[in-house]
């Protein structure tokens, strides 16, 4: 049987990690809105990941922030995905402005997912998140949702 790990990192905020942890994660945007191709390549970029890196339970994209629900593959952690997801699409985003620089705030929230309850909340919430910000009225049309229905 595998060792269960469990660590505690702190910059600003604490940043639990626990071998085979699944995550409740937001970032966000450093200055102004991401346009409606920046969303659509930063989820892109999220949804690619998940075919190495993470299982992907759900994400959505906002003007000026990310959700996700992932759960990092063995040998992965979760420091080093986020910074995957966060730098891999500042540099696509970047390419797309032709720019350089930062995109995203520095430190990102995340919080372990507790149960299934906590699971389903967290999905509910991501999925309509988009319907709270009046960007859409079904969230099921909101075209920078990623949602593994199979799961929820």
């Amino acid at each position: 049987m595998a060792k269960e790990e469990f660590k505690i990192r702190k910059r600003h905020l604490s940043h639990w990690e626990y071998t085979h942890g699944i995550y409740f994660i937001t970032f966000r945007v450093k200055v102004g809105d991401l346009s409606t191709a920046e969303r659509s390549i930063v989820l892109r970029h999220i949804v690619d990941g998940s075919i190495d890196y993470y299982d992907l339970f759900a994400a959505v994209v906002m003007p000026d922030h990310v959700h996700i629900i992932l759960g990092p593959r063995e040998k992965y952690i979760l420091s080093r995905i986020l910074k995957g997801i966060k730098g891999g699409s500042a540099r696509k985003v970047n390419i797309q402005r032709n720019a350089r620089g930062t995109l995203w705030q520095g430190e990102s929230y995340d919080r372990l997912i507790r149960d299934y309850n906590d699971l389903i909340e967290k999905g509910e919430y991501i999925l309509n998140n988009p319907v709270r910000r009046g960007l859409t009225t079904n969230p099921w049309d909101y075209k920078f949702t990623y949602f593994n229905a199979d799961i929820f």
